[in-house]
């Protein structure tokens, strides 16, 4: 019997229903979309997004193999030389050079989200070699960005910079006759911070419950109980002449591992060793919260501060389940964040409560990608920015606690924002000082870069003589075409202030129209 063979027309689905025909993506709308899923557009990746389609080119950047990992930048430049073994030299310079030249944009941006939820801070690191600890760490989520959030779970519960910077590197059982008890740091923010959060949620984000309050996800107990899980985890070897041992995963010292029951969460998992944590955290894994609060974090990180409970709902449903019967799956959640339509749609640029406050690193990153900034030495000399007085009060990496430098549920008081029930976590580090100390700092980094990082403005010097197609360019790759006609107008008063006749006063008119545009509002809130 001839087996019958079905075509489907080009614009018809499988059902033969007409399927809706494929819409044309706007440059505009390109650089939007790239500002919430890189750490910064260029003409050349709006061109990529215009061509591909955002599906297209999301798969094309989950394809993409990172180029080069942390750990093997520092080793190949010479950071692994016994002089470097009590510093953090060397981590700034990997952690800018991949987030501004690296083409995996998305695996980058996914990571710094990551970063700012499962948090470490290199200062907060007490071994030595602490910029490689640091990069292995950076490894382990970038690694796994597109990964199972069960095995990343894994993965920085073995890792040596989380297990010193929450203090369980070495955490001994209980001592009966000295009293001393596991150390309960890593329990809680496991738990608070990592996967479930104080109080139990519903799929789509929303508290539930019970006579009028808020229903807690866990107890102290719940985290007495847990903390005993976590005991014996020990570096791979004594060996710290050189810095290879905080690459491999924690090992289980049985001499100060809890080999007794431990019950939290309605859960009993006993027999100590690597297979009681496993089994501790199948059981958080599997915790009705966890899809809904990793969901709404990442949907904060990348697109909004305050998503609508429908959009963490359907983000939510694709971390519960990937459509294969699969939990976890990273690259089901990144599609459904970017793909969703309060991400993708303009009506969310006339929506009052919609978009976020661009975290400060990634207004560093974006005027470097969009002007080719590189250091042909590999100096990568912009170090670390936290400061609040002469920088951008963030640096990637440098978080002083666990709680980052700032909380997905902050409400800046005596607002319009608080008053309307919204938060705006980037406005935790957002005061007067701090938007004169950014402004002040990419000033000087506009126009003179730091040591030999520095800008190429060669093509859009190109169009320093014209205000108008200056500004436009501009708006379009740094601001994702934001920028209103008035902001626009009084930018390029600005820059038409300065005279074109000489190349310094073009140099001039370019440096002011980054500027400005970097300091205005419509390009501080991306929607």
């Amino acid at each position: 019997m001839r087996r019958r063979r079905w075509f489907v027309h080009p614009h018809r689905n499988a059902r033969g229903r007409p399927s809706p025909a494929p819409v044309a993506i706007t440059p505009a709308q390109a650089s939007r979309f790239l500002a919430q899923s890189t750490m910064g557009a260029t003409q050349a990746t709006i061109a990529d997004v215009v061509t591909a389609g955002y599906s297209g080119w999301i798969d094309a950047q989950i394809a993409m193999p990172r180029a080069i990992k942390h750990w093997d930048w520092l080793v190949a430049n010479g950071y692994s030389d016994a002089a470097n073994m009590n510093g953090t030299n060397g981590f700034d310079q990997t952690v800018w050079r991949q987030a501004i030249v690296e083409p995996d944009q998305l695996r980058q941006r996914v990571g710094l989200a990551l970063l700012d939820m499962l948090v470490i801070g290199i200062d907060g690191i007490t071994t030595n070699w602490r910029q490689f600890a640091a990069a292995a760490y950076m490894d382990v989520l970038l690694d796994n960005a597109f990964g199972n959030y069960r095995t990343l779970l894994d993965a920085i519960t073995t890792n040596a910079a989380m297990a010193s910077f929450l203090t369980f590197l070495g955490n001994r059982k209980a001592n009966p006759t000295t009293g001393a008890q596991p150390d309960e740091n890593y329990a809680r923010e496991l738990m608070q911070l990592f996967t479930l959060g104080l109080v139990q949620l519903n799929i789509d984000g929303s508290v539930k419950m019970s006579a009028g309050a808020p229903m807690e996800t866990y107890t102290p107990n719940d985290v007495t109980q847990l903390a005993r899980v976590f005991t014996g985890l020990s570096l791979a070897t004594n060996v710290a002449t050189t810095p290879d041992r905080y690459r491999v995963p924690l090992v289980m010292n049985a001499a100060i591992n809890e080999t007794g029951s431990a019950t939290f969460l309605g859960k009993t998992v006993s027999g100590g060793g690597m297979a009681a944590i496993k089994a501790a955290l199948d059981a958080i894994f599997a915790h009705p919260n966890l899809p809904p609060f990793v969901s709404k974090q990442m949907i904060q990180h990348l697109v909004t501060s305050n998503p609508s409970p429908a959009y963490v709902g359907r983000v939510a449903n694709a971390f519960a389940d990937n459509g294969a019967g699969v939990r976890g799956d990273m690259k089901a959640v990144i599609r459904a964040i970017l793909l969703d339509t309060e991400a993708r749609s303009d009506a969310a640029l006339t929506n009052t409560s919609a978009g976020k406050l661009r975290e400060p690193v990634t207004r560093l990153t974006g005027w470097a990608r969009a002007f080719g900034v590189n250091s042909p030495s590999n100096a990568w000399a912009i170090g670390d920015t936290s400061s609040t007085a002469n920088r951008l009060g963030q640096s990637i990496g440098r978080s002083q606690t666990v709680f980052n430098y700032f909380r997905p549920g902050y409400s800046p008081p005596n607002t319009a924002v608080s008053t309307a029930g919204l938060v705006a976590p980037e406005f935790q580090i957002t005061n007067e000082l701090s938007v004169v100390a950014y402004i002040n700092y990419m000033s000087s980094l506009i126009a003179n870069g730091a040591g030999d990082t520095k800008a190429d403005y060669t093509t859009i010097l190109t169009k320093a003589t014209d205000s108008a197609a200056l500004v436009d360019e501009i708006n379009l790759v740094l601001a994702a075409g934001q920028l209103t006609g008035a902001t626009v107008t009084a930018i390029r008063a600005a820059v038409d202030s300065i005279s074109s006749a000489t190349a310094a006063g073009q140099l001039n008119r370019v440096y002011t129209a980054i500027l400005t545009t970097l300091a205005s509002t419509d390009y501080l809130t991306l929607k």
